[in-house]
């Protein structure tokens, strides 16, 4: 069996659409969910599925050794990056090397990097006046945003949207293709 760690540090949809995608998967589990908020949604969002979720501190994320052991502890065999707000620091994207992903909120290389995240990324693509947006989920490197790109999905940027309004259709997708995508990498 494949076992799937998730790094979240907001509400968890994500989270909680790549735990319902693999219910019932005698391949593949969900074994946890690391975050750096102890208040953070994913938390109570995990409850349902009975997927056990720790918190760290940001020294401990920074040193990043403990967050090593304990995935190498569980059987890591892949770590999903779904709404984390931390830099993956080189202790663990050596140890994790090629078995990291992440989903950002656009089509990367645009409008990623530092300081892309959220509203921010929403904002961004409004102000450039692109006609598109989407997602994009890659594998994680030592840059930000700079990993191997693995799948891309689009949708169109309206007149008159508003990054509320680009970020639901970006939600659509994330849910839509993110467990998908995470499936398909663990079957390969």
């Amino acid at each position: 069996m494949k076992r799937i760690a998730i790094f979240a540090s907001g509400s968890g949809t994500n989270a909680e659409a790549i735990a319902r995608h693999l219910v019932g998967n005698p391949n593949i589990e969900v074994a946890c969910v690391l975050s750096n908020r102890a208040n953070a949604g994913v938390h109570q969002r995990m409850q349902q599925f009975n997927i056990p979720t720790h918190t760290f501190s940001n020294d401990v994320w920074r040193e990043a050794h403990t967050i090593v052991e304990l995935l190498q502890q569980e059987h890591i065999d892949l770590v999903v990056l779904a709404g984390f707000m931390r830099k993956i620091e080189a202790p663990l994207t050596a140890a994790y090397a090629g078995r990291i992903v992440n989903i950002h909120p656009s089509l990367l290389p645009r409008h990623g990097g530092p300081g892309m995240y959220g509203h921010h990324v929403h904002e961004a693509v409004l102000d450039a006046g692109d006609t598109e947006s989407g997602i994009t989920i890659h594998y994680v490197d030592e840059q930000i945003d700079g990993g191997e790109i693995i799948f891309q999905a689009r949708c169109e940027v309206c007149p008159g949207d508003t990054p509320d309004s680009l970020a639901d259709r970006i939600h659509i997708l994330e849910h839509r293709h993110f467990p998908v995508v995470v499936e398909e990498i663990l079957s390969r």
